[in-house]
Order: structure tokens, then sequence, then C-alpha cells
């Protein structure tokens, strides 16, 4: 399912317009990026917790020169952790 189609979805059932639908998603991404990026994260209970976190610096090794190391610096990453409502739908314990 990509961004149209889940639009389109969301339109059907709450009974809106596409454009409405498609400036909902747009809203909620603008929110959880900003939220992101200022070091916060958003939970949706039963759904998951998008969340923010640092992923070490490490030593690697060059794909053109394999005997020369490169160092790759740390750098922020967007994560998420599954809820527990989410899990034990995809688990076959919950129905939708």
């Amino acid at each position: 399912m990509n961004k149209a189609d889940l639009a389109t979805r969301i339109a059907e059932k709450l009974q809106i317009s596409k454009k409405l639908a498609d400036d909902f998603i747009a809203l909620f991404e603008e929110i959880v990026t900003r939220e992101l990026a200022n070091g916060g994260e958003v939970t949706i209970a039963g759904f998951g917790t998008f969340s923010a976190r640092e992923r070490k610096g490490r030593i690697g090794v060059n794909p053109q020169k394999p005997s020369e190391p490169i160092t790759i610096p740390s750098v922020v990453v967007p994560k998420f952790k599954a809820g527990k409502a989410l899990k034990d739908t995809l688990k076959g314990k919950r129905t939708v």
C-alpha cells in the first residue's frame, strides 16, 4: 500500500474527500518528523512508538580498496517499536 492508497482508504472509511485524507496524512508526517527532529517521540497506544536514536560511528571497509579502512560517522536514524496490539494482530491472536 502506498500513500495514495492509504488516503483513499481513509477517505472511504471516514466518508471524507480524498484531498482531506491527503492533508491528514501530510500533517501526520509533518508532526511526527518535527517531534523526532526535536528529540521527542510519538506514541500511539496499541500501535507503536516512533523515536529517533543515534547509530554510533564505526570503522568500515572501502569496497573499492578492501585493505583500506574508512570511518563511518555516527548518525541519527528513525526507529519504530510496534505496540502490543499490533504485534498480537500480526501473530493472529487478535482480529482487526
